[in-house]
């Protein structure tokens, strides 16, 4: 009969440690809750396996499998499963080889003895500051269940919000990147063979007609290793650009660019302002004191403009002030925003104000993206229809200044 080394809570809430001999681990169960312990973690004495490190590669957890390891979780602990085994289970399940490795170590940290809160914090990489705090204050107010749905709904409405931008920019961007594909074929590749016809059709002294001039001599620019210097400047200039945005001045240069190109800018704004009040809700009802709230919601912002101005709030907070006032202080975030904040500060339910901001954000995003994307389709079109048939054009006029001497010499 094997021996387990176990750990649990009894009805008083102390902690119970021990070993006891038993068939299997769910008799074991059935042994300590008759006893009124509740089990939250066991493993087989002398036989633990170490589990390897995770290699310097670098690995990410997309937020759409996060979401769904995070309500899987809250669903199995709202079951009365004991933790380690359903971290067990989650990590069994992951197909992502690197997730299940983070889930296998966090759940040998617990069987350990650590917090679930300290054995997620060693991979920040997948858990973040925001996701290891409300965990924590889950597990200082026996309330782990629900701040695992609180945060599987925040991460879901996140990852929409996200998909809900990309999918509104491929289209315009997939026209943009074919549309120019097209017109590099046609310089480089179709115009040539044109060119050469047209010169065997010249008579002396004629030349080619000037908008026809004009398409040729870019086609041969193009063709020319002066097209592949220009090429190799554009890449130059990306590369450049990204190395500029890593530095702490590049970054905030741009973040602040991006927040003032018309159109775009406000569509951004309003994206930071649902973040933010979505970050702030959660946490604030999850129980994570305000200051340290401010604090998470300030590194999760995504733009620096944006964090510095939740620093200032916090910073604002923690003198004794409103959160209102250095809001509206701010300059970043609209009035409407900081007048409902006012409210939920006077009626005590600022968590559910900053919910219903969020929601209202999110649809104004939605709305705002559809807006743009119906400006942005007559203006492509009209773009593309402008190059290519000026391409065209350009070309059959010297066939029609071809066709016109030969219908005089007739």
């Amino acid at each position: 009969m094997p021996t387990y080394v176990f750990k649990g809570r009894n009805r008083l809430g102390e902690v119970i440690v021990g070993e006891r001999a038993a068939d299997s681990r769910d008799i074991l169960r059935q042994l300590l809750r008759r006893e009124q312990v509740m089990l939250t973690s066991v493993k087989e004495k002398g036989r633990e396996v170490a589990v390897p490190k995770l290699s310097g590669r670098r690995k990410k957890v997309k937020a759409k499998d996060l979401a769904i390891f995070t309500r899987q979780f809250s669903v199995m602990i709202d079951a009365g499963l004991p933790l380690v085994q359903c971290l067990e289970i989650l990590a069994q399940q992951q197909e992502n080889k690197f997730f299940a490795s983070v889930l296998t170590q966090t759940r040998q940290d617990v069987e350990e003895g650590s917090t679930l809160a300290a054995a997620m914090s060693k991979h920040p990489k997948v858990f973040d500051h925001l996701f290891v705090n409300m965990i924590e204050a889950g597990e200082a107010g026996g309330i782990l269940d629900l701040i695992l749905q609180r945060l599987s709904t925040y991460i879901e409405k996140i990852v929409k919000l996200r998909r809900d931008v990309i999918s509104a920019m491929i289209y315009p961007a997939a026209v943009v990147v074919i549309a120019v594909a097209v017109i590099a074929v046609i310089m480089v590749f179709v115009i040539p063979s044109f060119q050469s016809i047209f010169t065997g059709l010249l008579g002396p002294g004629e030349q080619l007609p000037l908008p026809t001039r004009i398409v040729v001599g870019i086609s041969d620019f193009l063709a020319s290793i002066y097209g592949l210097v220009i090429l190799g400047v554009i890449i130059g200039m990306v590369v450049a650009v990204r190395a500029y945005y890593q530095t702490p001045r590049g970054r905030r240069q741009m973040d602040s660019l991006m927040l003032k190109i018309p159109i775009l800018g406000a569509i951004l704004r309003k994206i930071a302002v649902a973040r933010f009040s979505r970050t702030l809700a959660t946490l604030l009802s999850s129980g994570v004191p305000i200051l340290q709230s401010l604090d998470i919601t300030a590194r999760t912002a995504g733009n620096v403009v944006i964090e510095e101005a939740i620093t200032k709030i916090r910073v604002g907070v923690e003198r004794g002030e409103s959160v209102v006032e250095p809001l509206k202080a701010t300059d970043v975030f609209p009035n409407m925003v900081a007048q409902m904040v006012g409210i939920g500060e006077q009626t005590g339910a600022l968590d559910s104000m900053l919910g219903k901001i969020a929601d209202f954000y999110e649809q104004e995003v939605d709305s705002a993206i559809a807006s743009l994307l119906t400006l942005i389709e007559p203006v492509m079109i009209g773009f593309l229809g402008v190059t290519i048939g000026s391409i065209v054009i350009s070309m059959y006029l010297p066939l029609f200044t071809l066709i016109g001497k030969l219908a005089e010499a007739h």
